[in-house]
């Protein structure tokens, strides 16, 4: 279950999110996140769940099946962004512009937002 701690792991770093912070959206203690992120405590089935839905995952990615985040039937749009954006309406827009598939630079805004979000963490 190494596999899966550490992928519950590298989800909530991905958008810079404390384990306190992710605790408290999933309904969670801090110390729960901790024991899940270390491989200590398997989380229960409706934390995966949450996971998955949160971060808009599929159970497959969750638990290393596959490197590709997406399950068959996706659609991207991660409650993640909702959580970070609820107080800034116009960066809302502009999130939910940068990952709206028909608009022609989604992929790139996306790919831009990702390495800004991944140099921050450094």
């Amino acid at each position: 279950m190494q596999e899966v701690a550490q992928r519950l792991k590298s989800l909530r770093e991905s958008v810079s999110l404390s384990q306190a912070k992710i605790a408290a959206l999933m309904g969670a203690t801090q110390a729960s996140v901790n024991r899940y992120e270390n491989g200590q405590t398997t989380p229960p089935l409706k934390i995966l769940f949450w996971y998955a839905d949160f971060f808009d995952v599929s159970m497959d990615y969750i638990f290393a099946r596959t490197e590709q985040p997406e399950g068959k039937l996706y659609e991207h749009k991660p409650k993640v962004v909702e959580a970070i954006t609820q107080d800034n309406k116009e960066l809302r827009r502009f999130v939910d512009m940068c990952f709206d598939p028909s608009s022609p630079v989604s992929e790139k805004l996306r790919d831009m937002l990702t390495q800004m979000l991944n140099e921050q963490r450094k």
